[in-house]
């Protein structure tokens, strides 16, 4: 198939000496003004603009024409952007991989799998998963797992799934007799929108999920129909189809990164002493993660992708301290990822204190605290390889930022990263070795991680004086936040104030200035002043400061042993993940931490409010951040799964069925030989010259447009050679084209888009077009499987409905025959709607 490369240069509008191609008789458009095109001659580049008079080619009137026409949207504008935003994310430039040698990376994945499976395997039902409710889904025992629902968690009104049947709401369970039988077993009542239905609660246990979408709101549009399921079958349809591009485009990404090839780094015995200097014992899982980490590196020929999942102040950096190491002693750069700039910077005081003993290991912070002459300075030694170890937010990852010998990536809280920066990150993790460190995972990470994609290493044992953080959750009152600060305060405390806007921070600094008037209290948020945002922090570190009234930019990684206090004000705004990581503030020494938690009314929380703070609780205990992931995983849904949203594919079945519907496809996939995958899954493409298109259409052009043309023929060589080369190609000639003269009459627009009739025939693996009467025949080498797949994806329904497969012909029969330009736009669009499901399909 055609290379789909968002990176191909632009065409230039040029001549050229080659030989120009079959024309579809487009030369005969030009004959009769061939003779007046040579005696003229601009001196500037004239717009087409249709109906107006070319005399005065200053006036404002042909400008104002001309934008217009230039914004209007038409047919190969909204194809064009389209191809854009759902091919442009895959990397073209990827070598092709053979059945035998990607067969041997599939294998690879399935043993990562595996090892998914067992920890799924060892931890009891309920225990883990995208379910939402406690109890809903476990391992189930048989090589898989399962995201069904217990039909006794159930409570009246919960939405629930049918695998079979569809959408319905669950009524309750009783005991009823069935037919030919006088022993009364219990039924689960399940209302529909055409009438109740009733299923035995083990044939329930069997087929039922609960139903979660990813946003707030858990109503489904519309209840299932019993007599009629056809619908339900459509959505469940969409929702593959969204699997299966998913999955593909997964699948890409792994295999790529496991062909990649480093030379593993040496095992340095200087690492002994460096880790010497870590002040503490580690936990048997701190060591677990140390030696993962060191395999990774050592003895692998591949890039590491690992995820360390520790709850704060379980020892994350650590871990990532001796990676760096391991990283830097062979003469590569080592790059720190925080989200905040606060987090950053005592990243950069940890990374500097443990490295100062190493002179020649040169340490770096690119923030905005830096003045402008400082940053240039930095870029310059980034670049020239004089920074060993780089440490910063996002801003490491602009454009700007050249490294010279990028080895390791160390990502803090990859959820707290936008989706641009997570896009940017998962590009690094192709060619190199990266190390997340999260308390709580996002759902991808979480997901890829459980079902082997990825590796983890679990820190779930706490350091030894760690004490459990204790949680009050209730309604706000002054009262309660001034008694609970004097308590800290008695003890020689501090205390974080936080609230979820900037707005709102001066109302509690009023109050708190009334209680205490003798103690330091300030404000700090992200726009704030740099410098003053750092002083304000460095005084709160150093404990002059004693009350911080802040926004969440505390929520990651801060870490001040004698802060043993925090109160998060209107806590239905935040997530559970910025709750447990704003809760992970305090604890971290020997004394006893308290979060408190207020919420104005519980009457006005939401229900995932409500549920996001029953999660809470219930995770008291320390190491729990992992369990807390998988619940924020069911309560807040698919999320940002896989680097866009997906609302709408989950809403069609729910978050549970599709999960489940993901994983099995995961484990379908690496379980046949990948020769097999190809083939039920690709499409062949064939050469360009080689399709057929038998409609017999040459507009002619208007005389006035031909005139604003430079040199019409050798345009139409361009034009037939960028068709020729690829989408990529033909598009950017015609966003090239319009550029210079503006959009092109209705006539230009036809044969451009015979053209890209054309193109899209060739990838498709269409090699005939042709149209008798009211019926339209495409010849093509496609399989049945593949057919279905791509009509399933289309959004059009008077597309999807139109076509038929029969033999190795793809026919479509219309309502009337329509005239040859009509007839054209209609294969177009059609074409287009097939050619939008590729990224569904595999191409190797």
């Amino acid at each position: 198939m055609a290379s789909f490369s968002p990176n191909t240069p632009h065409l230039k509008l040029t001549s050229t000496s080659a030989a120009p191609p079959r024309l579809w008789g487009w030369t005969s458009l030009f004959t009769a003004h061939k003779q007046a095109k040579k005696k003229q001659s601009f001196q500037f580049k004239a717009v087409y603009t249709p109906g107006l008079s070319l005399s005065s080619p200053t006036s404002k009137k042909p400008t104002q024409r001309r934008e217009k026409n230039e914004n209007e949207t038409d047919d190969i504008s909204i194809l064009n952007e389209r191809i854009r935003r759902d091919f442009g994310k895959r990397e073209a430039t990827r070598p092709v991989m053979d059945s035998e040698e990607a067969d041997k990376y599939i294998q690879l994945v399935k043993e990562q799998q595996q090892k998914g499976l067992q920890k799924l395997k060892g931890k009891k039902s309920g225990g883990g998963g995208a379910g939402a409710g406690a109890g809903d889904s476990g391992y189930n025992g048989a090589g898989g797992f399962s995201y069904k629902v217990d039909p006794y968690s159930l409570r009246s009104g919960d939405y629930v799934v049918h695998k079979k049947v569809g959408i319905g709401k669950f009524v309750g369970i009783k005991f009823d007799v069935q037919k030919d039988s006088t022993v009364p077993i219990e039924y689960v009542f399940i209302e529909y929108a055409d009438g109740m239905a009733k299923l035995p609660v083990k044939q329930a246990s069997r087929m039922l999920y609960r139903y979660n979408l990813p946003n707030e709101t858990k109503r489904p549009r519309t209840l299932s129909k019993l007599s009629d399921t056809t619908a339900w079958e459509r959505r469940k349809t969409k929702g593959k189809v969204a699997i299966q591009k998913m999955v593909v485009d997964l699948m890409e990404l792994y295999l790529h990164r496991l062909k990649q090839k480093r030379p593993p780094y040496p095992k340095n015995p200087a690492i002994a002493e460096f880790a010497a200097q870590f002040p503490y014992e580690p936990t048997p899982d701190q060591k677990k993660a140390f030696i993962d980490v060191e395999r990774d590196l050592t003895e692998r020929e591949t890039p590491m992708d690992r995820l360390i999942c520790g709850d704060v102040g379980f020892g994350k950096t650590e871990v990532a301290l001796r990676a760096i190491f391991c990283v830097v002693s062979a003469g590569k750069q080592a790059m720190v990822l925080a989200p905040t700039i606060v987090l950053a910077k005592q990243h950069f005081d940890v990374v500097s204190e443990r490295f100062s003993m190493y002179p020649d290991i040169k340490v770096g912070l690119l923030s905005r605290f830096q003045s402008k002459a400082e940053k240039e300075e930095h870029l310059d030694m980034i670049k020239h390889g004089h920074l060993n170890i780089i440490v910063g937010t996002h801003s490491l990852l602009g454009s700007r930022v050249v490294y010279n010998n990028l080895g390791l990536l160390v990502v803090d809280e990859e959820q707290r990263f936008g989706v641009k920066q997570k896009e940017k990150i998962a590009s690094f993790k192709i060619s190199v070795d990266v190390l997340t460190l999260s308390a709580t995972p996002i759902p991808r990470t979480l997901y890829l991680a459980l079902t082997g994609f990825r590796d983890a290493s679990l820190i779930s044992t706490p350091p030894p004086e760690r004490l459990p953080i204790k949680t009050h959750l209730s309604a706000f009152s002054k009262e309660k936040v001034i008694s609970a600060i004097k308590y800290e305060l008695d003890r020689g405390g501090q205390v974080f104030y936080v609230l979820p806007r900037i707005k709102g921070l001066e109302e509690p600094m009023d109050f708190l200035q009334q209680a205490f008037p003798g103690v330091d209290i300030a404000i700090a948020h992200g726009q704030q002043y740099s410098r003053q945002l750092e002083e304000t922090m460095e005084k709160f570190a150093q404990g002059v400061i004693k009350i911080l009234i802040c926004t969440n930019i505390v929520e990651s990684g801060l870490d001040i042993q004698n802060a043993n206090t925090i109160i998060v004000q209107d806590v239905q705004q935040f997530g559970l993940a910025q709750l447990y990581q704003l809760r992970g503030r305090v604890g971290r020494a020997d004394k006893e931490a308290h979060a408190y938690l207020f919420y104005p009314d519980k009457s006005l929380l939401s229900d995932q409010a409500l549920e996001r703070l029953a999660a809470l609780e219930e995770c008291r205990e320390l190491g729990q951040g992992f369990q807390l992931a998988e619940k924020d995983m069911g309560i807040r849904g698919f999320g940002t799964i896989f680097g866009e949203q997906q609302t709408g594919d989950v809403g069609n079945v729910g978050v549970d069925l599709f999960f489940e519907m993901l994983f099995e496809s995961l484990s379908k996939f690496v379980s046949f030989p990948f020769r097999l995958q190809v083939d039920e899954h690709c499409v062949i493409s064939v050469p360009y010259k080689s399709v057929q298109i038998d409609i017999n259409i040459n507009p002619r052009l208007p005389s006035e447009y031909i005139n604003h043309l430079e040199n019409p023929m050798e345009m139409v060589n361009e034009a037939e050679k960028a068709a020729e080369q690829d989408i990529w190609c033909l598009m950017q000639f015609t966003e090239s084209l319009r550029r210079q003269y503006g959009k092109e009459p209705y006539s230009m627009e036809i044969l451009l888009k015979k053209l890209y009739v054309r193109r899209m025939a060739a990838d498709i693996g269409i090699t005939k077009i042709y149209a008798s009467g009211k019926m339209v025949g495409m010849k093509t080498n496609m399989n049945k499987k593949v057919f279905k797949m791509m009509i399933d994806s289309m959004t059009s329904e008077v597309h999807r409905n139109s076509l038929t497969f029969e033999g190795d012909q793809i026919k479509a029969e219309l309502l009337l025959e329509l005239p040859r330009e009509q007839l054209l736009n209609w294969i177009f669009q059609c074409l287009a709607e097939l050619y939008a499901s590729l990224p569904a399909l595999i191409k190797y």
